[in-house]
This record gives structure tokens, C-alpha cells and sequence, in this order.
């Protein structure tokens, strides 16, 4: 059983307080969990199916949106939306904290001109980094815009978080209306999940006379599925008949596929013998998985070859003689599945050619095979989370979901990413956030870019201290130049990989190492210039013995250096009441032996703190400590 995470129980409590059913499960599975989210809604509620919406949550950015004539929407969830205006940034995301698994994952579209501009927008849609839906003029049919559409993909999810991404085409404002998650069996579909594969929804109907499923009728699919009438699809019309029982049918609701009773108690038919034919829009540059539900609920046929016919795809016959009645009797599940592959035309058609009398038909359902993309290195996903933290990157520069994928859109701002040794995960190498105003800090998880090439947060606001390890592993080039950091310079940004480090323009203090100083002596270039106290290297201020070593403040160095100064003036003062009381020639006033000979060992290691370099004269050294700029 998967532990509950603590989101997950606040999630469970928060329903309990708002008097509403806590369960997590979904109903009549062994899985656990399932979450409704009534984009751009305000309270929690429960349907008239007995399902928990919660109030609009887990997203990133956007506004609320009232649609203005909500009067010809039938359910509640699809009265609202949530839309993420462009100066939001062109990406913005759901993050939903989930138990790792296998999950069905339903979507609500709809524009209903409630921004009165008369134009839909056109935006893409990503589930876990991989692209899924693109909601452009095609996508946006007059139906769609004024009462909406559903999209449903099945996709599994690893890092304890679904993520599902909305990216701006143009300066369009994407949208949605709601956001279902239900966890399913993992094994579903043939496992073809396990295989980094996401199943797209193509089509998905049944041969009964009217839709249904969950949330859209009392009968209801317990893995969240709903069922279109097939009208929209077939060629046969004309001539349509829908065989209709209500006697039970043996296997329905089994697993891994929980596929529904009420499926099989409707058939499509023909009222004579001829070819039932459908026809699929898709896209012929994927792959598709067709499944195919049958059950033999005609009482007049009672044995074998009475009703026979071969399943015709895109021309080709791929199952031959199909009888229902010989494999499982009547009123019985018979599933048969078929992957579709090499397809040229945007339309897929499926036909039930007879032999012995008219076809039938249960329900069909068409997946796109949707290979996952390549995603981002999990270590640099942690890093760049945290980053965007300490940094505040503001809302309008899009830092959500994935850092890099899909690679077919752009990557977070000032972020650029290639594809590492394996070619299957992303990795990113170069940084570049100068002069966006950031007023936070650079957290220590920066490091864990192991792969970062160049980094530049120069013209900022940050403050703080530079993390030891920042300069380690690949990194070339570090400009933190003209911010408003502090404390010492880490012995990391010594690293003999690194070509250039400008420091300028803060308020650094401490000893300087020669390590560093050495990388403008062999070819590269450092700039120290304009802070407040570093010291130690040539064309800086040399370190005391007090202060070699020290990673002391400005503050605390100042406070020391009071109190040996009143120090010794107090001994002064002390040696001379002595002197005055005993009127005597035996003393003469002089420093205590060990603060002098302290003195002289200062001078010597004030010499050896400077080495001298062969090119310190040279015009190649491209050390730079004493002016502004760079």
C-alpha cells in the first residue's frame, strides 16, 4: 500500500472539515487515489454521481474566470476556468502531489469568448514534460467554443507529482476548465505503459444510443473513462440498430482494464447484413492502439457461425472470421486489440465486413501511441527548484514545470539545456539570468548543476554568501559580478577548470587564494574589483596574521580591532599610574615581549602571503582588483 504523503492527509482533512467524503480511492479499485479539481472554482463540492470536486488548487499562476453564460453547461466543474495570461510567462502548470503510479487523466476545454476578444486561444498542453494536446483553429470547432470539449490520456507518473503544463503559442492565454486524476491498475492496456509510452485519447465510444460514464451518468466507469456515442463516427447510420439488456454480462468489470458492464449490455448492429463502417480522425505520424469490446446480447443467436465478420483497418483485414458466439457464448466480454502502424491518411478507417450475418459492435476505443519525451535530470530538476526559491524568480518568467522539457518548447528563461552522453535525459549547461531585478539568494544546491557549463547572475539584487562547491565539475565561467554579496570568496571558485570569474561590484571580504588569483596569471580572467576587504594577493591590500585565514565579517574584524586598540591603551594607562606611584627609576615604559615579537612575525608573514609570479609584470595577466567595471 502506498504511504500517504502529508499533502495528501491535508488534502483528506481538509475535505473532512468541509464535511465532504474522504476517501482517496478510486471506487471498486485497489488503487488510491483520485483528486477533481474545479479549475476556477472557489468552494468544494459533490455531484450528483457522488463525486468530491475540490476548489481551484495546485496551479502556478493564471486568474479565475466566471464564464458569462453559465446557464448552458450542465455540470458544475465546466461553469469556470482557470486562464494564465501571458505576462504570467508562456509556461504555467498543475502540480499535484500523487502517489507514483499509472494515472487516467481527463481535461476540460472551453473558451466561450468570456474575455469578449472573439478569439480562441492557441496553446499546447503537457503531462509529465510530454506534449499532448494542442489546442489551435482547428481544435477550437464552434461546439467546442461555446460548450466545450473533454481530452483524456493515460500517463504514469514517477516523481510523486503530476505535472501538467500549459504553454502560450504566440501571446495567447491558455486555459482550462477542470483537471481529473484517478489512479488505475498499472498493468492496464497491456502494460503498454511501462513501456515510456502515454496513451492519448483518439476516440473512445460505445455502440449504445446515448454517452455515458463517469461524472456524465449514473453509469458510471470506475477508472474515470467516459463513453461518446459512436454517431459522430459511423458510416451506417442509415440503417443503425442498438440491441439493448440488462442481464449481466460475465467479466465485465475485471481486471486491469475494469472495463464496465454497461458497456457491453449496448450494441451497435445493422438491420440487415452489410459492412459497418467507422471512421477515426489522427495524426498518421504516431502509432495507434485500437481496442475492440464485443458481447453477444442478441437472444436470436444462439450457436456458432450465425453471426460472422472480419475486422478491416486502413484496408487490411487483421482479424479474420471473427464469431463471438464461438469464443465465450453470449452475453459474455470478447476483447480483441490491434496496433495500427505506417499510417499515411489522417482519417483511420475501421470496418466490420460480414460473412454470415450483420456485424456488431460493443465499443471501440483509439489511442495514440505517444512516446514520452526525454526529460531532465532529476538532480538538476532538484537544483533548479530550489533555485527559483531562493533567487524569488518572478511569476512572469514561466519557471514551472519542467526546466527543459518538451524540448519542442522553450526552456525556462535564461535557461539553456542539451541532450547529456545517454541522449535520454536533458541536462542543463548554461544560466544566464542578468539584470531581471532578483532580490534573493543563491542556494547551495546550485552545486548540484554538475553539468553547468557557464553561469551568469550578474546586475542583481543578491545577497548572502556564495555557497561553498560553486566552481566544481564542468564550470568555466562565473559572473556574480555587481551584486550585493558577502562573506569570503569559497576555495571551490579556485578550480583549475574555470576560465573566468568576475566578483566585482560587491561586498566580499577575506583572504583572496593565490589558486585564484593564478587563473588570470595562465590566460583566463578574474575581477575582484569594488568590494569591501578582500585582501592577500598582488594589487590588494595584504592580510594581517589576525585577519589571514579568517572568515570573520567586516563587523567582527572591526570589533577586534577596537578592542586591541583600547586594549593596549589601557595598559598604557595602567604602566603609567604604576610608574607615578612608585616614583622610582627601576621602570621604563616599553610593549609587553610577546606583543612585540607578534609584531614581527606579522611583518614576515605579510612577505610570504605575497608570492611572486614569473608574469606578474606581463600584460597577459587578466587579473583586474583595483578599479570598476570589467
Amino acid at each position: 500500500m502506498a504511504v500517504m504523503c502529508f499533502w495528501q492527509l491535508a488534502y483528506v482533512l481538509t475535505l473532512a472539515m468541509a464535511g465532504f467524503p474522504c476517501y482517496l480511492a478510486a471506487e471498486g479499485t485497489p488503487y488510491n487515489f483520485t483528486i477533481r479539481i474545479d479549475c476556477g472554482g472557489s468552494s468544494n463540492f459533490t455531484n450528483e454521481f457522488n463525486q468530491t470536486w475540490i476548489a481551484d488548487q495546485f496551479y502556478t499562476g493564471g486568474i479565475k474566470v466566471q464564464l458569462p453564460d453559465q446557464q448552458k453547461f450542465k455540470f458544475s466543474q465546466e461553469k469556470t476556468l482557470r486562464s494564465f495570461p501571458i505576462t504570467g510567462g508562456k509556461k504555467n502548470c498543475y502540480e499535484v502531489g500523487v502517489p507514483n503510479g499509472v494515472y487516467y487523466v481527463r481535461m476540460f476545454f472551453v473558451y466561450d469568448n468570456y474575455d469578449n476578444e472573439t478569439h480562441a486561444p492557441s496553446f499546447d498542453v503537457s503531462i509529465e514534460g510530454t506534449v499532448v494536446f494542442s489546442w489551435g483553429s482547428e481544435a477550437w470547432t464552434e461546439d467546442n467554443i461555446k460548450f466545450g470539449a473533454y481530452s483524456d490520456v493515460f500517463t504514469p507518473i514517477e516523481d510523486s507529482v503530476a505535472t501538467i503544463c500549459f504553454y502560450s503559442i504566440g501571446t495567447d492565454s491558455p486555459l482550462v476548465g477542470a483537471l481529473e486524476l484517478v489512479q488505475v491498475d498499472p498493468n492496464c492496456y497491456n502494460k503498454v505503459l511501462h513501456e515510456n509510452i502515454l496513451l492519448v485519447n483518439y476516440g473512445r465510444f460505445t455502440g449504445g444510443s446515448s454517452s455515458f460514464g463517469a461524472g456524465m451518468s449514473k453509469e458510471t466507469d470506475i477508472t474515470g473513462r467516459a463513453w461518446d456515442t459512436d454517431l459522430d463516427f459511423t458510416q451506417s447510420a442509415a440503417n443503425r440498430v442498438v440491441l439493448t439488456t440488462d442481464q449481466g454480462i460475465k467479466n465485465a468489470n475485471r481486471a486491469p482494464n475494469y472495463f464496465p458492464m454497461y458497456l457491453y449490455q449496448r450494441a451497435h448492429t445493422l438491420s440487415y447484413e452489410d459492412t459497418l463502417e467507422f471512421l477515426l480522425p489522427i495524426d498518421p505520424k504516431l502509432d495507434y492502439m485500437l481496442w475492440f469490446h464485443f458481447a453477444e446480447i442478441d437472444p436470436k443467436i444462439s450457436a456458432s457461425r450465425q453471426r460472422v465478420f472480419d475486422i478491416v483497418v486502413s484496408g487490411k483485414i487483421v482479424f479474420h472470421n471473427v464469431d463471438i458466439y464461438k469464443e465465450v457464448g453470449n452475453y459474455a466480454v470478447y476483447d480483441l486489440q490491434f496496433t495500427a502502424r505506417n499510417l499515411t491518411n489522417a482519417t483511420l478507417s475501421v470496418k466490420l465486413v460480414p460473412h454470415t450475418g450483420a456485424p456488431l459492435i460493443s465499443g471501440l476505443e483509439n489511442y495514440a501511441l505517444l512516446p514520452k519525451e526525454v526529460p531532465t535530470d532529476p538532480i538538476d530538476v532538484k537544483a533548479m527548484r530550489a533555485i527559483k526559491r531562493s533567487l524569488l524568480i518572478p511569476e512572469r518568467m514561466g519557471w514551472n514545470g519542467d526546466p527543459c522539457a518538451p524540448q519542442n518548447w522553450d526552456a525556462w528563461e535564461g535557461v539553456t539545456c542539451n541532450h547529456g552522453e545517454s541522449k535520454e535525459i536533458l541536462i542543463l549547461t548554461h544560466l544566464v539570468l542578468s539584470n531581471q531585478g532578483l532580490q534573493g539568494s543563491i542556494d547551495s544546491e546550485i552545486t548540484g548543476l554538475k553539468h553547468l557549463l557557464s553561469l551568469n547572475l550578474s546586475n542583481n539584487l543578491i545577497k548572502g554568501g556564495i555557497p561553498e562547491g560553486l566552481g566544481k565539475g564542468l564550470l568555466r565561467v562565473v559572473d556574480l559580478s555587481f551584486n550585493q554579496l558577502s562573506g569570503p570568496i569559497p576555495r571551490s571558485l579556485s578550480s583549475s577548470n574555470l576560465r573566468t570569474v568576475l566578483l566585482n561590484g560587491n561586498r566580499l571580504s577575506g583572504e583572496v587564494s593565490e589558486a585564484l588569483y593564478s587563473i588570470g596569471v595562465t590566460g583566463g580572467y578574474v575581477n575582484l574589483s569594488d568590494n569591501d576587504a578582500l585582501c592577500g594577493v598582488p594589487s590588494l591590500p595584504a592580510c594581517s596574521l589576525l585577519w589571514e585565514g579568517s572568515h570573520m565579517s567586516i563587523g567582527s574584524k572591526v570589533a577586534i580591532a577596537f578592542g586591541v586598540i583600547a586594549g593596549v591603551a589601557l595598559t598604557l594607562v595602567a604602566a603609567y599610574i604604576i610608574i607615578k606611584r612608585k616614583n622610582s627609576e627601576d621602570y621604563k615604559f616599553g610593549l609587553p615581549h610577546k606583543l612585540a615579537s607578534s609584531g614581527r612575525g606579522t611583518r614576515y608573514n605579510r612577505q610570504k602571503s605575497r608570492p611572486k609570479y614569473e608574469g606578474d609584470s606581463s600584460p597577459y595577466v587578466r587579473n583586474i582588483f583595483n578599479r570598476s567595471g570589467y
